[in-house]
């Protein structure tokens, strides 16, 4: 039987009847955007479990279930202990590629030992809004006393790799410590597994896990299929923050070369770009804080097929970002719009819906989940 909890009556639950859409003019398309839940405690993500249920996870340590045709919430219960402070909690949350079938579900968040604090991932069954079957995939090594720049987007691709970004944790040089998970995104297997064709497998001083290396904060993280490729978006210091597209192996830099400086305006480097080390494919200079990305796929928005778009914290937008090819192959990518600065909302995530819709998710003590329909 599905449970209604305590925690669900008490927060309000803004049902479809009840809303009022607010029209938006793009450069491309008119919106209707429609708060569909306030009351929600720092949204982090959120994944679509069928047509009209969805889960979003809350950064104090809550994972809700909200049934858009009754107008609920549910909490689900059996989570692990959750290390909620700073930047903390609990973050990002991805279906098993299969969920349809298995049911599995997986969760990043920050986890606390007596070592300090560090990212962790676990798998589990979805069963009647519990949890169970809990399995350990990945725990971010060496910790830190450190609470921030955890990462935690979590994606995976065709083969059915998962993609896992770990903060360098606000320790920088880690980034560039082949033998430290922190300023990575690693690959694994679906039960956390670590595949043969890792590129530092096997090489002494390594970890095994890590595909790709240099990052700071990538909050960011979509498999574009048609491309076969890991996108991600990811936090500069102040200024610097850039999209990428992954290569196995490939270093991206942090903290070597950035457009960034210290956020009492240091230098850190005076390096924008040097030999060996993938350059950005769009940079933010100033920062708009970048969380969630999104490639757009939605009929509903014919002008942004293929396009990009990216949340902002500091920026409070969501920033629309064009990807073409040259005929040498290059790829190039231009801002072409700044939206939604009205609202005047910090975006954490957006997605898109099974039909066609936009979601976001807006971080505040008392964030919205909003819909995004296509007016015009």
């Amino acid at each position: 039987m599905q449970r209604l909890t305590l925690c669900s009556l008490l927060m309000l639950w803004i049902t479809t009847s009840q809303i009022t859409a607010q029209s938006l003019q793009t450069d491309r398309h008119e919106l209707a955007v429609e708060p569909i839940a306030n009351g929600l405690v720092h949204p982090w993500s959120l994944a679509f479990i069928s047509d009209q249920q969805l889960l979003i996870t809350e950064r104090p340590g809550r994972l809700l279930r909200l049934d858009l045709d009754q107008g609920r919430r549910y909490e689900i219960s059996g989570l692990p202990a959750i290390a909620a402070s700073g930047q903390g909690g609990l973050l990002d949350i991805a279906l098993h590629p299969e969920f349809d079938s298995n049911q599995l579900i997986y969760l990043s968040f920050s986890d606390q030992t007596q070592e300090g604090m560090t990212t962790r991932v676990i798998r589990a069954r979805l069963k009647e809004d519990q949890l169970e079957d809990l399995t350990d995939i990945f725990t971010a090594l060496p910790r830190s006393s450190r609470g921030f720049h955890f990462g935690s987007r979590l994606v995976f691709d065709a083969q059915g790799y998962l993609y896992i970004s770990v903060g360098d944790r606000g320790e920088m040089q880690r980034a560039q410590d082949l033998s430290d998970h922190a300023g990575t995104v690693v690959r694994l297997h679906d039960d956390g597994r670590i595949p043969s064709d890792n590129p530092f497998v096997g090489q002494a001083e390594a970890r095994d896990e890590i595909y790709t290396y240099g990052h700071r904060n990538p909050q960011g993280m979509i498999y574009w299929p048609e491309r076969d490729e890991i996108w991600i978006n990811e936090h500069g210091p102040r200024g610097g923050d850039k999209i990428n597209r992954l290569i196995a192996g490939s270093n991206y830099g942090w903290p070597l070369v950035t457009y960034g400086t210290h956020y009492d305006g240091r230098s850190i480097t005076p390096h924008t770009q040097l030999p060996g080390i993938k350059p950005p494919l769009l940079d933010w200079t100033p920062s708009i804080a970048p969380s969630g990305l999104l490639r757009v796929t939605s009929t509903q928005f014919p002008h942004w097929q293929d396009q990009l778009l990216n949340g902002a914290l500091a920026g409070q937008r969501l920033v629309r970002v064009s990807v073409t090819e040259s005929d040498q192959g290059d790829l190039l990518l231009v801002e072409e719009e700044r939206m939604l600065g009205s609202l005047g909302h910090r975006i954490r995530d957006v997605r898109q819906g099974p039909n066609g819709d936009l979601w976001l998710l807006t971080d505040a003590a008392n964030g919205q989940l909003l819909r995004l329909r296509a007016a015009d």
